[in-house]
């Protein structure tokens, strides 16, 4: 099996609201930062004073060399304008639906490549989305009482929000309260808008049998590749790996294909055991 890439960076989220952040330099690129810096309510500092996070926007090379070296010597993260080698962290192009953020990035590599993908996302991506997020957040404790079982809530969740269910994000409608008061659907049945199941009666290499004893509760999906390029992965394989609690593989399925999984989703290289568990279980095997 492929070793799996590691991961340049680790997006993160970070509530600067009140917050110290050193900024150094001046001219365009230093009054774009201050923006972003005071648009996320930071307080922009200098550098002797005490921070956790610096950016240098210094033109001078030799100049903004020395004012990284000393940052970093302080124990202090730098992001290094238009230096991506210098820097501990960058700064994503952001589109902003709130409390929705999506952020692209690039590692430093291509700025312009960041900024294009976020004007394509900024027309598919609907400007009240942040309202759907919040409807969310206020239905929590109806969703723990229709789903005590966090892994249903979560399948519940990705099938009302896959293409073309009552939730989708890129529709330009959603009602929460309606949705909760659909009738109960496994996801391997198909529930409102469809589902993994759904999809799969329509993909001949994504099989989905309903749970049965003594999977107790347990879903199991088996995916047989034809192709160990993941950009050849089907709809329905790929959603069925995204909500995967536990993927399940032979040696030669490719770490490209395992990426695709969950973040967070078990992962075992051996045959899914008789009862896997309660949630989705995934077998991956090549068809080669």
């Amino acid at each position: 099996m492929t070793a799996s890439v590691p991961l340049q960076s680790l997006p993160l989220f970070v509530r600067l609201a009140g917050r110290p952040v050193i900024l150094l330099g001046e001219g365009e690129a230093a009054d774009a930062k201050r923006r972003l810096l005071d648009r996320a309510g930071a307080d922009v500092v200098g550098e002797d004073a005490p921070a956790a996070l610096a950016i240098v926007a210094i033109d001078d090379e030799d100049d903004a060399l020395a004012a990284v070296a000393r940052l970093k010597a302080r124990g202090i993260l730098v992001n290094a304008v238009d230096r991506s080698a210098l820097c501990d962290f960058t700064l994503p192009a952001i589109v902003d639906r709130a409390p929705v953020l999506i952020a692209i990035g690039t590692s430093g590599v291509s700025a312009g490549l960041a900024a294009a993908l976020r004007q394509r996302l900024e027309a598919l991506v609907p400007a009240d989305l942040g309202k759907l997020a919040l409807a969310l957040q206020a239905a929590r404790g109806a969703l723990r009482v229709r789903w005590p079982d966090m892994g249903e809530r979560r399948r519940a969740l990705a099938t009302a929000m896959g293409a073309g269910g009552m939730l989708d994000p890129l529709s330009p409608t959603h009602d929460v309260d309606a949705w909760l008061a659909t009738p109960d659907s496994p996801p391997w049945k198909g529930g409102a808008g469809g589902g993994l199941a759904a999809d799969a009666r329509a993909d001949s290499q994504l099989t989905y049998p309903p749970p049965t004893p003594p999977f107790q509760g347990g879903e199991q999906v088996a995916i047989r590749l034809a192709s160990t390029d993941p950009d050849d992965l089907t709809l329905r394989q790929a959603r069925a790996l995204a909500s995967a609690d536990r993927v399940y593989h032979s040696a030669d399925v490719p770490a490209a294909i395992l990426d695709r999984a969950r973040a967070d989703a078990a992962r075992h290289c051996a045959a899914m055991p008789a009862d896997p568990g309660t949630g989705l279980s995934v077998a991956i095997e090549m068809a080669l």
